[in-house]
């Protein structure tokens, strides 16, 4: 997992009072989303800001229910507006927000624009800096425009490869006058939210850390503790991994939760299970390449393995058997944690015995000759998927799936989203709803004619 830098960090002096909380609704309907901010809002949140998401779902209707559900509170339109200002600042204010974000890529006449516009209507103007090249000069220029808030955000694609605000929000913060307040928003939790704060974020931005949580109030109580005491919590859902830590991402999560992050590919196809109890592995591939029945290779391939290595090997699909009993036991010997053979094993009744995870094509009783045929640590097809030497490779009763090497960080924090909606939907699930009345699927039937 990603270590906290904020030590290093310079803490700016404490501000009288601790930033107020605000829980980003990236959500796609309005009702649900307000029953999880009143969640939240027990727990201490008092800014309800309308994401992006829910405004493209909702409309202004989702401001206009915002404000109806919490009339005292702050309501935060996230338009990102980038053109037009001044015609969705108004269309917002009037909607009932307090504060209407903009995207502080915008032109200087855009922003001019909105500025004019937000002294009209009586809101306040948010800049936010994602994907801006040069944020700290960008941040000091929106200032002198007029914007009120500056938000550092890290966005969603940027936090899965473990980018995080905090270093960035101490830069903007030096750069810009106490004027004007900086806000902090990416991925966010207990422990974040403190070192955002102590770097000088004023306004503490949390999205998925309690929209996503099976309890908000609990979770922005927990924050809120935090930027009071001055005390880490360290928060043991939310995590990001590095490249160091794969093995602990991929095995807490299913190889469903892997397929939903890659968007349904990734799957090892055609494949028998062997092993007929629960069971869970995950890996990087030693790859090999074999010739029909000749085992060979796949034989010296374990020698080649380390502990943890999951071995897949490429027998072109066919009969006979490469593998049996007596390899699977020097399997276990090495350390090997799964093999998955494009081809066929036999000796299955033993090897169900040693409930070593074992995947094949074909399970047969006639065995393949040693003729020697064949490479290890190549790239090969198995399955129906491009495997290469140290792409990770996760099984369990659902199947296997290839995780890319080149991308393998990036899809275990994918993985991390996937878990933490579907836990969201399973605690409401729990609490009496069903499935299609939580994600309202009528409304989102495909419109035909």
């Amino acid at each position: 997992m990603v270590q906290s830098t904020s030590q290093t960090l310079p803490i700016r002096e404490k501000f009288q009072e601790i930033p107020p909380l605000q829980i980003a609704l990236d959500l796609m309907n309005i009702d649900r989303a307000i029953e999880i901010a009143k969640e939240a809002v027990a727990g201490g949140a008092t800014w309800i800001e309308i994401g992006t998401p829910l405004i493209k779902s909702e409309g202004m209707n989702g401001v206009r229910k915002a404000r109806k559900a919490f009339p005292n509170l702050t309501i935060v339109a996230d338009m990102k507006t980038v053109d037009a200002g001044s015609v969705e600042i108004e269309m917002a204010a009037r909607a009932g927000a307090n504060v209407v974000f903009m995207l502080g890529v915008s032109d200087d006449s855009s922003v001019r624009e909105a500025v004019l516009a937000a002294k009209k209507y009586g809101v306040k103007l948010g800049a936010d800096l994602i994907d801006v090249k040069d944020p700290v000069n960008r941040a000091v220029e929106l200032e002198n425009l007029g914007v009120d808030i500056i938000c550092v955000h890290v966005g969603l694609d940027q936090q899965v490869l473990g980018v995080r605000p905090i270093e960035l929000v101490a830069k903007v913060t030096e750069a810009c006058s106490p004027l004007v307040t900086i806000a902090a928003a990416g991925g966010l939790n207990a422990t974040t939210s403190l070192e955002a704060y102590e770097a000088g974020a004023r306004l503490i931005i949390v999205g998925g850390a309690l929209y996503k949580s099976p309890s908000p109030e609990k979770t922005a109580r927990e924050i809120i503790t935090a930027l009071k005491t001055g005390k880490r919590i360290v928060s043991k859902d939310f995590v990001k991994y590095d490249e160091e830590h794969l093995h602990e991402a991929f095995m807490k999560f299913s190889t469903a939760n892997i397929s939903d992050a890659m968007h349904k590919k990734g799957e090892m196809r055609g494949l028998k299970q062997v092993i007929n109890v629960p069971f869970k592995f995950a890996g990087p591939a030693v790859t090999v390449r074999t010739y029909s029945g000749d085992w060979s290779k796949p034989v010296e391939a374990i020698d080649h393995c380390k502990p943890g290595d999951v071995l897949v090997i490429d027998a072109c699909g066919t009969l006979p058997a490469c593998w049996g009993e007596l390899a699977t036991n020097s399997c276990i010997t090495q350390g090997v944690v799964g093999v998955i053979i494009d081809g066929a094993a036999r000796d299955i009744d033993d090897i169900r015995k040693l409930e070593f995870p074992l995947f094949a094509k074909y399970f047969t009783p006639t065995a393949g000759e040693n003729r020697g045929l064949g490479e290890i640590g190549v790239t090969i097809d198995c399955a129906g998927q491009h495997v290469e030497p140290g792409d990770w490779i996760i099984g369990d009763e659902s199947g296997v799936v290839v995780v890319p090497k080149r991308i393998a960080m990036e899809m275990a924090n994918r993985a991390i989203d996937v878990k933490e909606k579907e836990d969201r939907i399973r605690e409401e699930i729990r609490r009496g709803s069903t499935l299609a009345k939580v994600l309202k699927l009528k409304k989102w039937d495909k419109v035909v004619g």
